[in-house]
């Protein structure tokens, strides 16, 4: 027992130690300050400088111009299948920075996290020096990698560089439908840097990469902090009202029954709910 505790002992003292030792490589001085929880200035268009709906003007090929218009029509008519995030599927990059809820930003010397409050989305940006792998397992919000820069040469990091590829579908711009290509070759590279004039706003310069674009399309996000906030929980399940059958989008009301989405739309099919052609179908 003695041997026990002298092992646990310095197991712990080994523990202990490797700790200070992290805390003093952390130097805080060095990166900056962008703790506590931000919320976006703006609607929820991606680009937030222009007007939603056809006046945000994206750069799209007429092909998936045509995609587009098709989503803009289901959605002035009420329906959603368009739209994975109605069936609580990620919104992904570079939606996600849309910010439908509230995000946080949590710097560690290899790793920048962004956990965002709308669908649970977390963001991986690794700061470590890594190059690109060979091979990158697909995901919703891609795998980025980043580059701290000290741009006023203070001595502190005041920008970070992101590049975010490897990103899965489907994908949208935002709740329009404004559409991303289909072969999920999404690049996206991004810089984040704290207004010169208000340190509780945070701009995303966002460069968008893809086939279904005829040019690169930058835009500008931005998010106003709130200091000692408090966060919610959000699990999209509870609260989606959305219930999809095939192609059709149906939305179910507080008595618990289907209701329509759109004028004039057909009741879903229920054929395996026809117990006599079930039964006629057997004797035949």
């Amino acid at each position: 027992m003695r041997y026990g505790s002298l092992i646990g002992a310095m197991a712990a003292t080994a523990v202990i130690c490797a700790t200070i030792a992290g805390a003093q490589a952390w130097d805080d001085t060095v990166y900056p300050d962008w703790k506590g929880q931000w919320e976006r200035i703006g609607g929820g268009a991606f680009d937030a400088s222009k007007q939603p709906g056809l006046g945000q003007q994206p750069p799209l090929t007429a092909e998936y111009q045509t995609v587009w218009e098709a989503h803009l029509a289901e959605e002035a008519a009420g329906g959603q299948t368009y739209n994975p995030m109605a069936s609580c599927i990620p919104t992904g990059m570079p939606r996600m920075m849309v910010v439908y809820q509230p995000m946080e930003i949590i710097i560690t010397p290899d790793i920048t996290y962004i956990p965002i409050a709308f669908l649970r989305e977390l963001r991986r940006i690794y700061t470590d020096g890594r190059t690109w792998p060979k091979t990158i397992a697909p995901s919703f919000s891609g795998y980025s990698i980043g580059r701290w820069i000290d741009a006023d040469e203070d001595g502190r990091y005041d920008v970070l560089e992101i590049e975010t590829r490897g990103m899965k579908g489907p994908r949208l711009f935002d709740g329009s439908g404004i559409p991303l290509h289909g072969d999920n070759e999404t690049v996206v590279k991004e810089r984040m840097f704290l207004d010169k004039s208000d340190p509780n706003i945070l701009h995303d310069e966002i460069t968008t990469f893809d086939h279904a674009l005829t040019h690169p399309w930058r835009v500008t996000r931005s998010y106003r902090r709130k200091h000692n906030p408090t966060w919610i929980e959000d699990v999209c399940a509870e609260n989606n009202n959305y219930v999809f059958v095939g192609k059709e989008s149906y939305f179910l009301s507080s008595d618990g029954y289907l209701m329509p989405t759109r004028k004039d739309q057909a009741p879903p099919d229920l054929r395996y709910f026809d117990q006599s052609s079930r039964i006629n179908s057997r004797q035949e």
